[in-house]
């Protein structure tokens, strides 16, 4: 019985072209967390917490080759009918500031700011998160006070299980276990630039969280730029009862100039965007999409329903110290 059950695996995996592969740091050899894969015609799925991810021809028989990056590594590019079990990934000589000692600091006086963010349960008014968008928002400086960044504050819309009570606060809320990723960025003339941290931000929400999760960031001790910085979030999926990521299976397909592109499906939880916020100070990258490039969210952009009704801006919010004067 044993025997057959492993000839019928082996058939399976020769059938299906599947590879269970794991992304590893080439110095370390230890794994590279939620790495991203891109099959450079619009699709994309993301390693687990252990650099693991599947690929199958089954699913993307059409795709040849994977482009594998993360953040402070080299990109890798692999042809997809010699796919080895272990990627290692080089690592990429930094390009952050040199870093700046602020002696005594946690001595300093400091009064604690927050920026609010705008919260809003109207499942018009949101973003439905796919893996190919990442969304960043800005903040301006708005002195020379030397600031720490210690919260970031995302508002979600949780949906209601009956629609017809989606109006009620204590209506029973749609379950969901998504893992999201964060990332901070310089100001580069306007848009996002090279980023703040190298460090590998994650965090999960579920619907027990709220409409608001706030991720503390105390510890990593970025500083408020004098040009002022972006915060950005990207969805990385599902994730199973403990927090592992699970793999992304359904797609839909749109067409695009470059042709037709499968995209994944919408993930919850969805975020609401506002008109509260003067100016546009959101972003939106198609990590799979258009270059990988920046584009301001704002009429004219893109095509849009939360443009069309004069929702600009998702409504992040930040909490920093600013320490007084030595």
């Amino acid at each position: 019985m044993l025997k057959q059950l492993l000839l019928f695996f082996v058939l399976f995996i020769s059938i299906t072209g599947f590879s269970q592969i794991t992304i590893k740091d080439s110095k370390t050899q230890s794994p590279i967390s939620y790495a991203t894969i891109s099959f450079g015609n619009g699709q994309g799925i993301f390693a687990d917490d252990e650099g693991v991810f599947v690929f199958t021809k089954k699913l993307y028989h059409d795709v040849d080759s994977l482009h594998i990056s993360a953040l402070g590594f080299k990109e890798y590019v692999t042809d997809t009918s010699v796919l080895p079990k272990t990627i290692f990934l080089e690592e990429e000589i930094s390009t952050l500031d040199e870093v700046v000692i602020h002696a005594n600091l946690e001595n300093r006086k400091f009064k604690e700011e927050t920026l609010k963010p705008y919260l809003d349960d109207n499942y018009y008014h949101c973003w439905l998160p796919t893996i190919e968008s990442e969304i960043a928002v800005y903040f301006s400086n708005p002195d020379s006070q030397l600031k720490k960044i210690t919260t970031i504050h995302f508002p979600i819309t949780l949906e209601s299980k009956d629609w017809d009570k989606r109006n009620r606060k204590n209506a029973e809320k749609k379950p969901f276990s998504t893992l999201f990723k964060v990332k901070f960025y310089k100001n580069n003339n306007g848009t996002p630039g090279d980023v703040l941290t190298y460090e590998n931000i994650i965090f999960r929400v579920t619907e027990k969280h709220g409409d608001l999760y706030d991720l503390d960031i105390s510890d990593l001790d970025i500083f408020f730029p004098k040009t002022g910085f972006f915060v950005s979030i990207q969805v990385l999926g599902y994730t199973d009862k403990n927090g592992k990521l699970l793999p992304n299976k359904k797609y839909k397909e749109i067409k695009t100039r470059e042709g037709v592109v499968k995209i994944p499906t919408n993930f919850r939880p969805l975020l609401p965007f506002t008109n509260e916020i003067k100016g546009n100070n959101t972003y939106i990258k198609r990590v799979f999409l258009n270059n990988n490039s920046w584009t301001r969210f704002q009429r004219g952009s893109m095509d849009s329903s939360l443009l069309k009704s004069g929702l600009t801006n998702y409504g992040v919010g930040i909490s920093y110290n600013a320490y007084k004067d030595e």
